[in-house]
């Protein structure tokens, strides 16, 4: 890589957003999701389970806003966003979102569904910085509750980071269900993957229920790039507004 993309850094966050909704659908809160966001002032966001439509929740649900999830969390600081649908039925669907301060130059939406009973994607994100000679390649997960389901789904996730310029900067982030931590392993030897938390602490964070974090389901993963500041956000502050903490780093490259 080049000496020019060495000094350059972003921020990147990731939350499962719970469609809007604190744990069990009790109250919508997308409005302060946006807040709390907007706070964190990442470069970049993947968001998982975020609404692209539902018809009935709409119509029924006060300060539901007048667009989509993605569009309405991404207002006015981030200038590109893209959506992948995954799961489609009768009221809506819903899917993961990238949310960019810089452009978005290519996205595709991955279906890396096994069987029929769930429908899972990974969105993926060519993003193209001004001050960079390189694309920062973005990938948002979210993976399946079955354990056969999800090491299918991490062999395509790591074909398909092999299938990318190989000395680019590559960022996956999101909820991968890893709770028997199966994941990092195959993702290292098979992309070269590193998950930073691992990098920073012998092991990814606790990161669900937020109310009593015991499960290590959220990740970030970088190659080409190093991360500083991994962090959890306070769960004070965060407790209501997902049943997943979210996490955040700086990133390098």
């Amino acid at each position: 890589m080049t000496q020019q993309s060495h000094r350059f850094s972003l921020k990147i966050l990731t939350i499962n957003t719970h469609k809007g909704f604190t744990t069990f659908n009790r109250r919508f809160i997308l409005p302060e999701l946006r807040d709390a966001v907007r706070a964190v002032g990442a470069d970049i966001v993947c968001l998982q389970e975020v609404l692209g439509a539902h018809d009935a929740w709409s119509l029924r649900v006060e300060n539901w806003p007048n667009t989509s999830h993605y569009e309405f969390l991404a207002d006015t600081l981030w200038q590109d966003y893209a959506y992948g649908r995954n799961a489609v039925y009768p009221e809506g669907h819903h899917g993961n979102a990238v949310l960019s301060r810089f452009p978005i130059t290519h996205f595709e939406n991955l279906d890396i569904s096994v069987g029929e009973s769930e429908k899972r994607g990974l969105l993926y994100c060519r993003i193209s910085p001004p001050e960079l000679s390189t694309s920062v390649h973005v990938i948002c997960v979210h993976l399946g509750l079955r354990e056969a389901h999800r090491q299918a789904q991490l062999t395509m996730l790591s074909e398909w980071v092999n299938g990318l310029p190989h000395n680019e900067p590559v960022l996956v982030a999101g909820d991968f269900n890893d709770w028997r931590l199966r994941a990092s392993l195959p993702l290292k030897r098979d992309a070269g993957l590193e998950e930073i938390f691992t990098t920073a602490t012998g092991r990814p964070v606790r990161t669900f229920p937020v109310s009593f974090p015991l499960l290590r389901l959220d990740r970030i993963y970088v190659k080409n790039a190093h991360a500083s500041h991994p962090t959890t956000l306070p769960l004070r502050e965060w407790r209501h507004l997902s049943d997943h903490a979210p996490l955040s780093a700086e990133i390098h490259l």
